[in-house]
């Protein structure tokens, strides 16, 4: 059955390029990413796993680990890595964590019915600090995923997470956020006291509150 969001996300030990990984004690009470690729040596994947690194510290700053995966063996991995370090100009330091007998992959899904055996699912995960999935997004293999848009939905839902609000269309970090229509406007006053601006009684906007 298909992963949704708010289910659990699969635990899972592995093998990886940092060791063994246990999936859910890897995570600790923090935020996780895992993102899936059909195999070692491919062009857009090297470039998205270099911008993965480059990314360290915005990573750190959300307190989020970032793990990728793909069906070849460990040591396909390692020479991977060596590439993705001399082309990308970066240096990988995450897990890449190997899934020959492709187990990750079932368990996520990620296995595609009308293409070869290598051919997973390039799909990312981010789950929360308790274990669920808050985002499922799939790629074809021509498309590079969009790592401003991820850290853009990251800071969205860590802050949706804590804060009775929800965030608008393309917004970003600092902007004004939406109240959630479950909050009257006479509580909303008092919740959010950098204000309220009501534009119709179940569109309402505040500043973003945990600035």
């Amino acid at each position: 059955m298909a992963l949704r969001l708010g289910d659990i996300a699969p635990d899972f030990t592995a093998q990886s390029t940092e060791g063994e990984i246990k999936f859910h004690e890897y995570l600790g009470d923090g935020w996780g990413i895992l993102f899936s690729h059909p195999a070692d040596y491919t062009p857009v994947c090297t470039t998205e796993l270099g911008r993965t690194a480059q990314l360290k510290e915005e990573f750190a700053k959300r307190n989020t680990k970032v793990l990728a995966v793909s069906v070849d063996p460990l040591e396909s991995h390692h020479g991977w890595k060596n590439d993705i370090n001399e082309t990308q100009n970066c240096s990988v330091d995450f897990p890449i964590l190997a899934d020959p007998n492709r187990e990750i992959a079932t368990l996520y899904d990620m296995i595609h019915p009308n293409a070869s055996e290598k051919a997973t699912v390039r799909s990312l995960f981010i789950i929360g600090p308790d274990k669920k999935i808050k985002l499922i997004i799939t790629y074809p293999a021509s498309t590079g995923r969009n790592f401003n848009e991820i850290l853009r939905v990251l800071d969205s839902l860590q802050l949706t997470a804590y804060e009775s609000v929800a965030t608008p269309a393309d917004w970003q970090h600092g902007q004004d956020v939406i109240v959630l229509p479950s909050i009257s406007t006479e509580d909303a006053i008092k919740k959010f006291p950098k204000g309220v601006k009501e534009i119709k009684p179940y569109l309402r906007y505040t500043p973003q509150p945990n600035l």
